[in-house]
């Protein structure tokens, strides 16, 4: 069953915009049309669900693009962006180590707090 725009916007909460987008930018692959206006295959859903996971991890539409292409290119780009997101995750990790500090620190600036300022310290060393 093939769907329009607006119904393949619908159920992928994506407005309708953005699936013209990636068409044009080659990241979702031409539909059929009939009578002038595009139809989707149920499958084109799924496409939408991993552009969307590709963007909340942070890839770009060139490194998208990437990821469609050969094996070896995108073999390299993986890698990369594996390394980058662990380093999120750190980042992030320390971000919430903070914060949980913060909430039950009693001093005014917590630059001046003798446990943030060993906890900085590691991840100094770690990084």
């Amino acid at each position: 069953m093939l769907m329009t725009i607006g119904q393949l916007a619908e159920i992928t909460d994506v407005p309708a915009s953005a699936i013209r987008y990636w068409e044009r930018h080659g990241l979702l692959p031409a539909p059929e049309r009939q009578s002038g206006q595009r139809r989707y295959p149920p499958q084109a859903a799924d496409r939408i669900v991993l552009l969307r996971k590709f963007q909340q991890a942070g890839l770009t539409l060139a490194e998208v693009r990437e990821f469609q292409q050969d094996q070896p290119r995108r073999q390299a780009m993986i890698r990369t962006k594996i390394a980058e997101i662990e380093q999120r995750m750190v980042d992030l990790d320390h971000a919430r180590q903070l914060l949980t500090h913060a909430l039950q620190c009693g001093k005014t600036d917590i630059v001046s707090c003798p446990t943030f300022r060993d906890q900085m310290s590691t991840w100094t060393r770690s990084d």
